[in-house]
């Protein structure tokens, strides 16, 4: 069953993009049942964010309009990792897909499922240190030649976000090291300031600060060997408790600062608090400024890097691919989805996206984004002084952010370190990875 919203859209733009909203139950139709109009291709556009449907949707409008000859059916999921694997299943690949790039996309790309964009004009558009971080998740190896799989569209940040009166008010500048990060929530916590506000009822607002701290202290090639190592992860050379104790550890330390209801509290009810000046500080990201914004316009927001070390220099900030593009391997309109794909990728296009959803732009050249909630990252986000997401590395099977939560409530490091080396080596025990056919 296909439902078609054509509401909402802004009226600056010639809206003619059809919406298709579909429940997992019903993917075949996503598929593309209806009789083709004569002489228009069709493209099956899954896309993966709820929130950007409308945006999307007037992006098509505006592409539709300027080739006639193509149409662009965009599929919005409730469950988007649940839809896409069962479109493989059916062995209905979309034409073009929008995808978190995160742990499952690895999945896929090493599996083979999307196209090569390598070798696409776009892709020499786009930030290396940006794409570094989609390549990292995990390439088709075809011919024993990595492949670039997705071409990043919109990027977020994570870092400490801060409220800059609060700080003004207690005398407190922007930490640059550990050791003034730690002085500062002290400071706060004496003057009867609550230093952060955390919402442990959600365990994956636990995983902000861990990625942060884990992504920079660990080693290089870290995962890759830990991917190496498949189950023997007790004998490896890598492995949590082994490389991630400090950073285990400092995760304790900062959540001993949060205020005393944390495990009772969920992440819109910190957006709620930190819009209202409820503290000093917010272990959150960029994501979490529109809706920071939309509980008080008129909130006081900073941002800075995790000072993880006493070193300032060391400072990097974590970046993930909010939104990234692919296009199906075998889809039946290469040339149609590549053109779409380009328009995608237009700077002006990129640019409107990240203005209204909040994002850094992943091209190379970029006007920087000039929200001043975002200025203490986008220095390091410009100049290409960014991680991944470590925890895009980490399989969904391992419950990663119950296993956080346990940790910050506890504050046993040994058992969270042992646990996740568990996990980790349980499911590499039984994980095969099967690769579509070329």
């Amino acid at each position: 069953m296909r439902i078609t919203n054509r509401t909402g859209l802004r009226p600056s733009r010639r809206i003619r993009a059809t919406v298709v909203v579909v429940a997992a139950a019903t993917l075949v139709g996503l598929s593309g049942c209806s009789a083709p109009d004569a002489g228009i291709v069709t493209l099956n556009f899954f896309q993966f964010k709820p929130e950007a449907v409308t945006e999307f949707a007037s992006i098509i409008a505006d592409f539709e309009a300027e080739n006639p000859g193509i149409r662009v059916i965009q599929n919005s999921v409730p469950d988007p990792d649940t839809a896409i694997r069962t479109l493989l299943v059916k062995d209905k690949v979309p034409d073009v897909l929008t995808l978190n790039a995160n742990g499952n996309y690895g999945e896929l790309a090493r599996a083979c499922i999307f196209a090569d964009l390598a070798g696409a004009p776009v892709a020499a558009t786009v930030n290396p240190a940006v794409q570094n971080i989609v390549q990292a998740l995990g390439t088709c190896a075809a011919d024993g030649a990595k492949e670039v799989n997705a071409l990043p569209f919109a990027s977020n940040a994570s870092g400490i976000l801060y409220n800059p009166t609060i700080f003004a008010q207690n005398g407190v500048t922007v930490p640059a090291t550990w050791t003034e990060l730690v002085a500062a929530a002290e400071k706060f916590k004496a003057n009867g300031v609550s230093p952060f506000f955390c919402t442990l009822k959600d365990a994956w607002t636990a995983s902000p600060a861990f990625v942060n701290l884990g992504g920079t202290l660990m080693p290089d090639g870290f995962f890759d060997a830990l991917r190496g190592e498949g189950a023997n992860v007790s004998s490896g050379t890598v492995s949590f408790r082994k490389d991630f104790a400090t950073a285990a550890q400092k995760e304790v330390d900062l959540f001993r600062y949060c205020q005393d209801n944390f495990a009772s509290r969920d992440y819109n009810a910190g957006n709620k608090a930190f819009a209202n000046g409820e503290s000093a500080m917010y272990l959150q990201g960029s994501y979490a400024i529109p809706a920071i914004r939309a509980n008080n316009p008129q909130a006081s927001i900073g941002s800075f890097p995790y000072p993880v070390t006493d070193d300032p220099d060391a400072r990097v900030v974590v970046s993930g691919v909010d939104v990234g593009i692919a296009i199906g391997r075998n889809t039946a309109h290469p040339a149609e989805a590549q053109k779409f794909v380009d328009y995608l990728m237009s700077p002006a296009v990129v640019t409107g996206y990240s203005e209204a959803q909040s994002t850094f732009s992943p091209l190379a050249n970029a006007t920087p984004n000039t929200d001043t909630a975002l200025a203490g990252l986008e220095p390091y986000f410009t100049a290409g002084k960014i991680v991944g997401f470590i925890d895009h590395q980490i399989p969904a099977a391992v419950p990663l952010v119950n296993l956080l939560q346990s940790l910050v409530i506890s504050g046993d490091a040994g058992t969270f370190l042992s646990d996740l080396d568990s996990e980790w080596s349980k499911v590499a025990a039984r994980t095969t990875t099967q690769r579509q056919g070329k």
